[in-house]
């Protein structure tokens, strides 16, 4: 625990002295007892168990100096808060490998399950976007805290051929960031273009803006499932310096064969492979974390994790309202058995 005003912890220097005084206050009553004609009437007359309490009210009331000392000097902590994430885009593979079975039933399935009830786990205030990507990437749902169009988007995805996560990365981010004239276009490698964008492709011109340190955007993040390897369009990680520019965490989630398989269905084949080492360094440049779930209870599980990591969040806050707090309750609990006990406070 840190202070903001470390300087007024001397005034606990104090609290000797109230205790020197304490002392000194005591020995004056028993001085002051020897008028009766014998000590030992006083003394039974009092009891062990009233020598013992009239010493509870001065202890706590130190206590309550101690916790009002202590707020004075603005304590700090690390204490885990309700977020202040608002907007959270998630981005969804549907290139034509997600129909494997190897996550039961298929993929596809799978994911839409999982996402859709990572979807209800979160607080109704939380703004949530789909985007999905295969071969191209296009919004499925601009960000809505409307539960029922979410679900209905994620239930009409249509596989497609190919993998293109950076595309997913900054359909994502245009998409968080509409007046920052994210173009991805002018990000394609060559002549490469993509058909699938729905977003408004007028040109908007570009705003000034400097990067900020990754990770550091409270307001957004960005989750992508996939579970292939980019085959087409924009480099993954210069989509990911994009969002790490804008402090934005883009937390990765592979799913499917990681040393990479011949996956057959409807009469035809095809190789896969999870590139899990793409998926890490993005996770890592935009100060993120990436997930693997090889079965459907696995990605359950993940997105379970995520929905506590992004609803709630560990920040260094002051506390002295809740010393303040506990040094009144400390006060009046003295005074009052003070008033019960012998009929005075302290």
């Amino acid at each position: 625990m840190d202070f903001l005003w470390p300087q007024f912890l001397w005034l606990l220097l104090a609290l000797p002295v109230l205790v020197a005084l304490y002392l000194w206050l005591l020995r004056r009553k028993k001085k002051m007892a020897v008028r009766y004609a014998s000590l030992s009437i006083v003394k039974e007359a009092m009891g062990t168990g009233s020598q013992l309490r009239r010493h509870i009210p001065p202890a706590l009331f130190l206590l309550a100096m101690t916790a009002l000392l202590l707020a004075a000097a603005r304590p700090v902590a690390v204490v885990t808060l309700p977020s202040n994430q608002q907007t959270i885009i998630l981005a969804m593979d549907v290139s034509g490998s997600m129909r494997a079975t190897d996550v039961q039933p298929n993929r596809l399935v799978a994911a839409q399950n999982a996402a859709k009830a990572f979807i209800g786990e979160l607080p109704r205030n939380v703004k949530v976007g789909i985007v999905a990507f295969a071969g191209s990437a296009q919004v499925a749902q601009l960000p809505t805290t409307n539960r029922e169009d979410l679900v209905t988007a994620i239930d009409r995805f249509q596989l497609q051929r190919a993998t293109a996560t950076g595309n997913a990365i900054v359909i994502s981010l245009a998409t968080l960031f509409p007046d920052d004239g994210i173009d991805l276009e002018s990000l394609q490698s060559g002549r490469e273009r993509t058909r699938g964008f729905s977003l408004d492709t007028e040109k908007k011109p570009k705003k000034e803006f400097t990067p900020v340190a990754p990770g550091s955007y409270p307001s957004a993040a960005i989750i992508m499932l996939t579970d292939g390897q980019r085959t087409t369009g924009v480099d993954p990680m210069d989509a990911a310096k994009l969002a790490a520019d804008r402090g934005v965490r883009v937390y990765t989630v592979g799913i499917g064969t990681v040393d990479g398989e011949t996956i057959g269905f409807e009469g035809w084949s095809m190789r896969v492979r999870l590139d899990e080492e793409t998926l890490k360094a993005i996770a890592q440049k935009t100060s993120a974390d990436y997930f693997y779930a090889g079965t459907a209870q696995d990605l359950k599980k993940v997105y379970q994790a995520l929905s506590s990591k992004l609803t709630v969040e560990k920040k260094e806050t002051e506390i002295s309202a809740l010393f303040a707090m506990a040094a009144a309750a400390l006060a009046l609990l003295s005074a009052g058995l003070s008033l019960l006990w012998f009929n005075r406070i302290l």
